[in-house]
């Protein structure tokens, strides 16, 4: 492809909404038009790099014995209804939902569960029918409060789902695991370094989870990581040990003190600067929202630990949860935000521990009265032990929860999500199969998901310098970038010819920089911007058949022949098809 025939632009600044590497690289390259909040045009090199990941997947997909299918975006939101999960998609605000000209309700799919278990309901009834796993590769739709990060988390992106039908647990984790090799393979071949991690199911739901994040430091998502163990989890999945601190010297009865303003930890750190944070013990107070009732819940743990909201928001099997309002605090607990406690809750408000409390003794906490804390608490004399769980959010150098292995925090950006969903759709819609004795069961199903255009994000956020994108080769909008210095030149033109020529002719797609008023300086800054991994250059050495050779990212560039060139670029793509 001549790049001359391209419309082509490039921008010498990042755009100011720009939070992360990969968005204001792709828009300075021109492969993304931002169209609204969280909406984007992929122009011509972004959607080459879009096909060329969903080869991959396709292939690996069909390798697999997977069957492709392509279901409508439109769905009626009768089958949300059905599943049981409308009311949270809806209370959530994620779901682009309306009322059609004929007075149905519609909405936009963020996910295709309903809809391929209704597709399958209506067909299976045999067992003989069994194993079965369909996939797309399609537009879904998600009202984001807060669309950020580019193709990261937009309203409008490409994905492909996954869905396996099996006639037993046994039979669904063994799809499960053929899917999880299939996902290995996939970002394998992308290029990609990445971790398979224990996760939450969140709203899909099911039984087991597993995520593949790209490592990444600007990822938005923490991981947990034992790299002796080879344990590696979601932070909103971990758990980790904490061992309680040592009790104070001697045991002094309960008393309050006056804490005028203390609202948080650090305040209360001024004031008793000998007491150290793991015996701070602060109650968060959350309003809980379930199917049929919303109700204030109260939440203690250390003053060195953090709630994790998600284990929260699974232990109590609720819809949503938020931080309490001021008004629902001071109703709980009688003061002001920064004093709730333990001791003194309205009677009706359940409370909770997480397991970092275990053990600690002669504590400080709120005192549910303004401007007052109580100090030398003890648990089992001064008030009973909470129902304690695990509610907390891991930190780098926890001990595993089996106390051998020392844990840390890395980032990355999820690209992939499997879980195994059990008979949660398939009861829920009536999706039946008949077993060998002609008895009706449940069929057993699992999910499997890829965000496309993240996976594209992510190895830009994997894989850019200063100056621009480094595509992986077998992502890359181009393999080869061919860049013509003096266009014009009969000798030049005639070299550029014959490498684009023959390698197009090898199935190599090129691209060339035939572009004649642009100055070479500029065509090697348009050249590192976007990015593709192997460049020819055509200059002042053409006449002697010799060519600059060089990779994007890699040090050093090498005058050779122009059959070397060719062999070089050949050795590269073999390498990748092995």
């Amino acid at each position: 492809m001549r790049l001359s025939r391209q419309l082509f632009v490039t921008l010498r600044e990042d755009p100011a909404d720009a939070e992360v590497r990969s968005h204001a690289l792709m828009v300075r390259a021109g492969f993304l038009q931002k169209l609204a909040a969280g909406i984007y045009v992929y122009a011509p090199m972004m959607w080459r790099v879009l096909r060329k990941i969903e080869a991959i997947v396709r292939e690996e997909h069909d390798k697999a014995g997977c069957q492709e299918m392509l279901m409508p975006a439109l769905q009626p939101t009768e089958l949300w209804r059905e599943s049981g999960r409308l009311d949270r998609y809806v209370r959530d605000g994620i779901l682009f939902h309306f009322t059609d000209r004929r007075g149905a309700e519609v909405c936009l799919g963020p996910t295709h569960e309903e809809v391929v278990t209704n597709y399958v309901r209506s067909l299976v009834q045999s067992h003989k029918q069994l194993p079965v796993i369909l996939y797309q590769i399609q537009t879904k739709f998600r009202d984001e409060i807060r669309p950020r990060f580019g193709l990261m988390r937009g309203r409008e992106f490409i994905m492909k789902d996954a869905y396996s039908f099996d006639v037993s647990a046994e039979a669904m984790a063994a799809s499960y695991a053929r899917m999880r090799e299939v996902y290995r393979a996939i970002f394998r071949r992308c290029g990609l370094r990445f971790t398979a991690v224990e996760a939450d199911s969140g709203a899909i739901g099911g039984s087991g989870s597993e995520e593949f994040m790209v490592d990444a430091d600007t990822g938005e998502d923490a991981i947990a990581v034992c790299r002796e163990r080879g344990y590696a989890a979601n932070v909103e999945k971990a758990v980790s040990r904490i061992p309680p601190p040592p009790p104070p010297p001697t045991e002094r009865p309960m008393h309050k003190e006056p804490t005028p303003d203390a609202r948080s930890c650090e305040d209360l750190r001024a004031l008793f600067p000998d007491l150290p944070l793991e015996r701070m013990l602060k109650t968060v107070i959350y309003s809980v929202v379930w199917e049929d009732r919303e109700a204030p819940v109260a939440v203690m743990c250390r003053g060195d630990r953090e709630i994790n909201e998600v284990k929260l928001l699974n232990h109590l099997g609720a819809v949503s949860l938020d931080l309490a309002d001021e008004e629902t605090v001071r109703a709980v607990t009688g003061a002001e935000v920064g004093f709730a406690g333990p001791i003194g809750l309205r009677e009706d408000v359940r409370l909770l521990a997480d397991r970092s409390v275990e053990g600690v003794q002669g504590f400080l906490c709120g005192g549910n009265e303004t401007g007052t804390h109580y100090l030398d608490v003890w648990f089992g004399r001064d008030l009973e032990q909470p129902e304690t769980v695990d509610l907390g959010l891991v930190q780098a150098g926890d001990r595993m929860a089996d106390g051998d292995g020392v844990l840390e925090i890395t980032r990355g950006i999820e690209v992939g999500h499997i879980f195994q969903l059990g008979t949660k759709y398939s009861e829920a819609m009536g999706a039946w199969f008949d077993d060998e004795q002609q008895r009706r069961q449940p069929i057993w199903m699992g999910c499997y998901g890829i965000g496309i255009s993240r996976v594209a994000a992510a190895a830009i956020e994997q894989n850019h310098d200063r100056n621009g994108m480094i595509w992986p080769l077998p992502i890359a909008p181009y393999s080869v970038h061919l860049v013509q210095l003096k266009v014009g030149d009969p000798v030049q033109d005639a070299l550029a010819g014959e490498i684009h020529d023959a390698l197009e002719g090898e199935g190599v797609d090129v691209l060339w920089d035939d572009r004649a008023k642009v100055s070479p300086g500029a065509k090697f800054k348009d050249a590192d911007l976007v990015g593709v991994p192997l460049r020819i250059v055509v200059g002042r050495d053409a006449g002697e058949r010799r060519v600059e050779w060089s990779r994007r990212g890699e040090e050093g560039r090498e005058v050779v022949a122009v059959e070397e060139a060719l062999a070089r670029v050949r050795a590269a793509l073999a390498e990748i098809r092995s």
